[in-house]
């Protein structure tokens, strides 16, 4: 590498291409501003499309090519110029089309035309990097040394002859065929005639072999000879796909392909829209992810809408907008709110919702100037409240306001984001972490920004509704599997896994309203089959499982690493407010940058980042915490079971539901116990089945083994007085483990 000489013969030098200058003896470097492609606003790193294009097809030569930019400001197109490998036999057709498929697919932008040159043509510095500009100048002169080249106006691939100078004769034949010879080695075959007419290949076509001239095979119709009928749904169809892509959509035939078009998830799911409501009916979820060519959607409305247009009606002379479509008090999602609400209206009943707490809530809490035994606080570990939590975040406000004040993308950060990201990325185990505002948006955003059209999101049954509303912001497919059943998950990826380009698995280590947990050495062995990803939302399982409270990772004793995307909060066992991703290093300087949930949010509070850092360090520092919560959650479990509570699946985890069977008991029970000095919130339908409703209560490992016991006896108490046909019982019911822990030093949860 260290070649280059100045002209005293000084050196050797590394030749980089930077400018700079010597002054005083010592060398200074400017820098340079990075090339931008920007294309409908949206900024694009040319060397990213550079990448893309590289990786398309094997025939394609590394760091040999070019993302442009050609045509007037508010019209601009992307030209990609790239040289081939050396051989004889490049099949440029589907060169041409891996590599618009994959620049499509990738960054969801059409490509306008792509340049295949000849190797080690493309103009490069003196120390070896792409000039750009030059590549530029060069595709609008036409002196590129084009071997190829495919065009999104005319749809046609052209194959060049090459006009160097022979080295060899061309031999004479007796027929009027020509024989081309290689100009040398790697070279591509040249006609005899300089004047031969370029070769035209339509696009997608198959190409046949090419014969010893150098000929191309005429390419055959991929698809059958339209019908009246196919032409006027394919009409219907190039009418809908024009509509949206307006200057981005040339020329359109039944083989065009819609994703490279470089329309985005959402404006295909408008075209998807526009068509169901054109022909009537609703596609098959199954075959959205086949409809890629305009022929392709064709026959689907033909198989699957009957491919007849839906008779229009007449416009009415006055149209009424009914009141529930503009006045909300009439809408139908508030009117179905209060009917959900009216179990809370029934006599003798008082809505248990948006209590007022007085003070700071963890095993008591303040209710209208009386105390009660409080199980509705997840603060697990009793750090919201500990005196040395509440100083940590005073002496943050002190330092550095109650605020950020705008996104620290735009603003900056402060010392103890910076600490607190290394403190939680440590405490996992992984190479570094992100803090987000809030739990459920860090979800939302993080798996909303990831994944997209042509990927699948694999979530548990009972997924959180922030994972929900990720997987359908992402605009990815979305299959659930049954409540902890890795086995259907796998089952379905063997089925489905070759129709997706990525897969998210997403499951949670503590679930939230059951109080069990997921399978994670099942789910790691399913992700590295497959070929997915792997996301593990640690909201309830941080702080609470594992010996030290590590989560999911120490509870199995397995390498966090091994999962590609932790989730948690910090709201529960760090006694703060927000959320994080954790894993390596790569991922989170990603979403550092492009998360919209993180680059158009206000950063995280200093009292809130200064919380639950201090959190993280005391909880070192008094590692008994866990072990507190451990006992008393297994306590509570096992004294409910005694009594003959339905429990569910809760498994030794601080989260113990006790199911009544319906909303009206539920109510009732928690009213009951709220009169006997216990304050837990009921789950009433629709947030769970009817026959679901149930009373949650959250342990902490602040609360006292008396207050433990005479929950539950209260529970019991209450219940027979509710329900004639609960008969506490009398025998010792063990808790039920359905996942055991794989590690015998770690205490099973």
């Amino acid at each position: 590498m260290f070649q280059a000489r100045l002209s005293d013969g000084r050196g050797p030098f590394l030749r980089t291409g930077d400018l700079g200058f010597l002054r005083d003896g010592e060398l200074f470097v400017t820098g340079r501003l990075k090339d931008l492609l920007i294309f409908r606003g949206v900024n694009h790193y040319p060397q990213d499309i550079e990448h893309t294009t590289q990786s398309a097809h094997e025939h394609v030569a590394h760091c040999a090519g070019a993302a442009i930019q050609v045509g007037e400001e508010g019209s601009e197109k992307l030209v990609l110029v790239q040289e081939t490998v050396r051989r004889r036999d490049l099949d440029f057709p589907s060169i041409l089309e891996a590599i618009r498929k994959k620049v499509a697919g990738t960054h969801e932008l059409p490509v306008a035309a792509i340049v295949l040159i000849k190797t080690r043509s493309i103009p490069k510095t003196s120390s070896g990097k792409i000039q750009r500009h030059a590549c530029h100048d060069g595709y609008l002169a036409g002196t590129l040394a084009a071997q190829a080249t495919w065009s999104a106006e005319t749809g046609k691939v052209e194959i060049i002859p090459s006009l160097r100078r022979r080295r060899k004769t061309v031999a004479a034949t007796e027929s009027t065929e020509e024989v081309a010879t290689w100009v040398e080695e790697g070279d591509l075959l040249e006609a005899s005639q300089e004047s031969t007419p370029l070769s035209q290949v339509e696009p997608k076509a198959p190409v046949g072999a090419e014969p010893l001239n150098g000929a191309v095979i005429p390419p055959q119709p991929t698809t059958k000879p339209p019908t009246d009928k196919t032409t006027e749904i394919a009409e219907i169809v190039f009418e809908q796909v024009r509509s949206i892509g307006r200057e981005r959509v040339g020329l359109l035939d039944l083989d065009t392909n819609i994703v490279e078009l470089g329309l985005d998830s959402l404006e295909r799911i408008e075209i998807i829209a526009a068509l169901e409501d054109t022909f009537g009916g609703r596609f098959p979820e199954a075959v959205l992810p086949e409809m890629e060519t305009c022929g392709e959607v064709v026959e689907a409305i033909q198989q699957h809408l009957g491919g007849q247009v839906k008779a229009k009606m007449a416009r009415p002379t006055r149209v009424i907008i009914p009141d529930e479509d503009h006045i909300f008090t009439k809408s139908a999602d508030y009117l179905r709110l209060q009917e959900n609400l009216e179990v809370t209206r029934l006599p003798g009943h008082e809505n248990p919702f948006f209590t007022v707490h007085e003070g700071i809530t963890n095993d008591r809490t303040m209710i209208g100037g009386q105390e009660y035994i409080n199980f509705c606080s997840y603060n697990y570990l009793g750090m919201s409240g500990d005196p040395v939590i509440v100083e940590a975040a005073r002496r943050a406000v002190a330092k550095f306001g109650t605020s950020v004040s705008a996104s620290r993308l735009v603003s900056g950060q402060k010392p103890i984001h910076v600490q607190l990201e290394r403190a939680i990325a440590d405490f996992i185990g992984v190479e570094n972490s992100l803090v987000f505002v809030g739990g459920h948006s860090t979800n939302e955003t993080v798996i909303g920004h990831m994944f997209g059209a042509g990927d699948l999101i694999m979530h548990d049954g009972l997924s959180h509704n922030s994972i929900l509303q990720g997987a359908m912001l992402s605009g990815a497919r979305r299959r659930p599997f049954r409540h902890n059943d890795w086995q259907e998950c796998d089952r379905i990826l063997e089925e489905v896994r070759h129709e997706y380009r990525r897969v998210l698995i997403v499951a949670e280590g503590v679930y939230s309203m059951d109080g069990d947990y997921c399978d994670l050495p099942h789910l790691i062995d399913i992700k590295k089959k497959h070929k997915a990803y792997l996301m593990i939302d640690e909201a309830h399982s941080l702080g609470t499982m594992g010996l030290h409270g590590r989560g999911m990772a120490e509870h199995f004793d397995i390498n966090p690493r091994d999962i590609d995307i932790w989730m948690g909060t910090l709201s529960k066992s760090f006694g703060s407010c927000g959320g994080y991703i954790a894993g390596a290093s790569a991922l989170i300087e990603y979403l550092k940058y492009t998360a919209p949930g993180f680059v158009y949010s206000v950063g995280l509070s200093p009292p809130n980042t200064a919380a639950a850092l201090a959190s993280i360090n005391l909880l070192q520092e008094e590692p008994d915490r866990v072990a507190q919560l451990s006992g008393n959650s297994r306590l509570f479990l096992r004294l409910a079971k005694r009594e003959g509570l339905h429990t569910g699946t809760s498994n030794n985890t601080p989260v113990v539901p006790v199911i009544t069977g319906n909303s009206e008991y539920a109510l009732r029970l928690s009213q009951a116990l709220f009169q006997r000095g216990i304050n837990v919130q009921p789950i009433l339908y629709p947030a769970v089945e009817e026959s679901a409703a149930r009373l949650r209560f959250f342990i902490t490992s602040t609360h006292t083994e008396q207050q433990i016991r005479e929950t539950v006896a209260a529970v019991a108490e209450e219940l027979s007085q509710i329900d004639a046909s609960f008969q506490r019982a009398g025998g010792d019911f063990k808790a039920d483990l359905s996942i055991e822990a794989v590690s015998p030093v770690l205490p099973p949860r």
